[in-house]
């Protein structure tokens, strides 16, 4: 892959949400369009958004963002979504207009896989396709799950968190789940050995040996198997077993989504009480991000090899480049 000097421009490419209770039916309905996801599953989901206003965190979260990385770089940030205003076509149409002809993608996704990664790949795809002719080359940052600033933050975010429960609570890493067909999608169970990998040099990070690694926010029909243990079940497990604090580590999110502020602060944390066990959450890094951001396109625009935390094992497998679009071997075939 080229390493091009002349990037004009950012990117920052997310999932969406909605920003108020009219939003939230239309914004689910994007996200599981020709999934057949049934009306009252939506219903439920719906109820989440509502808590809080029928307002999702992220917009906000990743506006907040696009003003730190801003102060860190020398070229405009543009903000486009797969799922929601922003719409990423229409960003992509306005960087063309402003006469934008090299960018760099940054997603707020640190993964491999299908919907962590390829599914940025398509949206950019799509957004391109949109502008037509005249749109910019869109060049997608790399894959950031070991990069030393976003292992550190979810370390020091973790140290703080135990701070507010008693000494010897449990760590706990939970990551989205996904369906166990996914896995395979792109030729390789990459997204789950990404999430382990990480989990791992977090833990070290923090100065733990021992932890747990699971999952949460499953959806879909039960009989179809996804990644577990989910968390709600292990923590009734490490109940049970005498574990009497937790420290919940959201490490599959780069920012406060409403599976961390609904299944987790809300949910998980009521569940948590009803069992008598101390609970914390640590910290996401949300728009402490840039950081990331801000290294990775350094490392575009000069060359550099990639920063990554040193590792004992190899780490999992990144990608190749394709056309300026970082893919598993399978999902670029």
């Amino acid at each position: 892959m080229e390493f091009p000097a002349d990037i004009e421009a950012v990117l920052l490419l997310s999932f969406g949400g909605p920003e108020g209770p009219d939003e939230v039916m239309p914004f689910l309905e994007n996200v599981t369009r020709g999934r057949g996801i049934p009306p009252e599953r939506l219903a439920g989901v719906a109820e989440h958004y509502l808590h809080f206003d029928g307002v999702s965190p992220i917009n906000r979260i990743n506006r907040a963002l696009i003003d730190r990385l801003q102060g860190l770089i020398d070229v405009p940030v543009y903000f486009g979504n797969r799922n929601w205003r922003p719409y990423v076509e229409d960003t992509v149409s306005a960087m063309r207009d402003d006469g934008i002809r090299r960018a760099a993608v940054f997603t707020t996704s640190a993964w491999g896989g299908y919907s962590s990664c390829t599914q940025y790949v398509e949206d950019i795809a799509r957004g391109r396709q949109a502008a037509g002719a005249d749109a910019p080359r869109l060049i997608k940052l790399r894959q950031y799950f070991d990069h030393p600033v976003f292992v550190q933050m979810f370390a020091d975010a973790i140290t703080a968190a135990a701070r507010t429960v008693p000494d010897g609570a449990r760590l706990v890493f939970t990551a989205h789940s996904i369906p166990l067909s996914a896995r395979s999608r792109c030729g390789t169970d990459l997204y789950a050995r990404q999430v382990a990998h990480a989990a791992k040099l977090v833990a070290a990070a923090a100065g733990y040996r021992d932890y747990d690694q699971v999952w949460q926010s499953r959806s879909g029909p039960p009989q179809v198997p996804w990644l577990e243990p989910d968390v709600g079940d292990h923590l009734a497990a490490l109940a049970q077993s005498g574990t009497g604090a937790v420290v919940v580590c959201p490490i599959g999110f780069v920012a406060d989504h409403i599976e961390v502020v609904w299944d987790l602060d809300e949910e998980l944390r009521v569940q948590a009480q009803d069992l008598g066990v101390a609970f914390a959450r640590a910290a996401t890094p949300n728009a402490d991000l840039a950081k990331v951001g801000a290294d990775l396109l350094d490392e575009l625009r000069q060359g550099r090899p990639a920063a990554r935390v040193p590792a004992a094992d190899a780490p999992p497998l990144q990608g190749v480049s394709v056309d300026g679009v970082v893919c598993t071997p399978a999902c670029a075939s």
